[in-house]
């Protein structure tokens, strides 16, 4: 029998992009079919993540007119990685490998076919990796070099280029389920599951209509996130960087007496005093916020609350 396929798309306020992502995609499902690369019964799995517009009742319209179409609808809004994992452990009950994508239409989906024959040929886990990144602005081209270098500057284990367009079998969706972690940080954790990987290139085209959801706060709260959620590299630069202060303060305290019983000529020097406080002030405040984010973390972890609930559901019957 072919492998059954779902498409899974996080869909937060995507009113204007719904309808041609849903009919691109069942374009290509139905192709896929005919080639006998997919199980007939392949689904595309919309997931609501609390949207402020039409979104989910669009998704109640096309579940009744798509026989693609399934949906599930999350009680409020619990941001992209928590609304993907809900639509990636949903899918895996009924779905031999399961595709991740956003909904803009900015994945190119013309490459899902090579994504599910890197799948027949054995791999658990096929990341999508953009080509180049020409069509990006010079700022965002420059800050997302500087976000992957500095992710692997500070330990996470992280595919270049690649954001959350991926497929996965169910064995490797199996072994996520057990990443049990409340921060979320799915480019980061994927990578440690260990399965056979490939990978296929694509062009990353321009969104289809609407405003992006990631803008530069968001962008680097989600860095921050990354880094305190796989690595503990921070906290060791911090001991590393109060080590070798210490060791600076110890000369600069024997430098001093020994400059003041030789006779050296010393003057009350307030300027040096004030900029000395203000850096090493400075620095322990960082340092505080540093820490401060990994507390807040262990935190949430130990509190152990529902990373999502889902409120509605719209699925097909599972295949026996």
């Amino acid at each position: 029998m072919d492998s059954l396929l779902y498409i899974v798309i996080p869909c937060y306020n995507e009113e204007q992009v719904i309808k041609e992502t849903v009919h691109r995609l069942s374009l290509k499902l139905n192709q896929m079919t005919e080639k006998k690369l997919i199980d007939p019964l392949s689904k595309i799995l919309l997931v609501n993540d609390g949207s402020r517009d039409r979104t989910w009742p669009i998704i109640q319209e096309l579940y009744k007119t798509n026989q693609y179409i399934t949906g599930i609808n999350l009680s409020r809004n619990r941001g992209h990685q928590n609304a993907l994992l809900a639509g990636l452990m949903t899918a895996k009950e009924y779905a031999d490998m399961v595709i991740s994508m956003d909904a803009d239409l900015q994945d190119d989906i013309e490459v899902v076919d090579e994504f599910v024959r890197e799948y027949q040929k054995g791999a658990d886990i096929v990341y999508g990796v953009r080509s180049s990144r020409k069509k990006d602005s010079f700022f965002k081209k420059n800050t997302a070099q500087v976000f992957y270098k500095f992710m692997e500057k500070m330990g996470v284990e992280i595919v270049y280029n690649h954001a959350d367009y991926r497929l996965m079998s169910k064995r490797a969706l199996d072994a996520l389920e057990k990443y049990e972690e409340v921060n979320l940080f799915l480019r980061g954790i994927i990578p440690l599951i260990g399965y056979k990987t490939a990978v296929v290139s694509y062009e990353r085209k321009e969104r289809f209509a609407g405003q992006s959801k990631y803008p530069l706060g968001k962008m680097l709260s989600f860095a921050i996130d990354g880094i305190t959620s796989c690595s503990v590299k921070p906290l060791r630069i911090i001991t590393t960087t109060g080590l070798l202060f210490s060791c600076l303060s110890l000369f600069y305290l024997v430098y001093v007496i020994l400059y003041y019983f030789l006779g050296g000529y010393t003057v009350d020097g307030w300027v040096s005093l004030v900029v000395l406080i203000c850096f090493f002030g400075s620095f322990q405040i960082l340092c505080i916020g540093v820490v401060g984010e990994y507390i807040g973390k262990t935190y949430s972890e130990t509190k152990k609350r529902p990373r999502y609930i889902i409120e509605e559901e719209l699925m097909k019957e599972k295949r026996i």
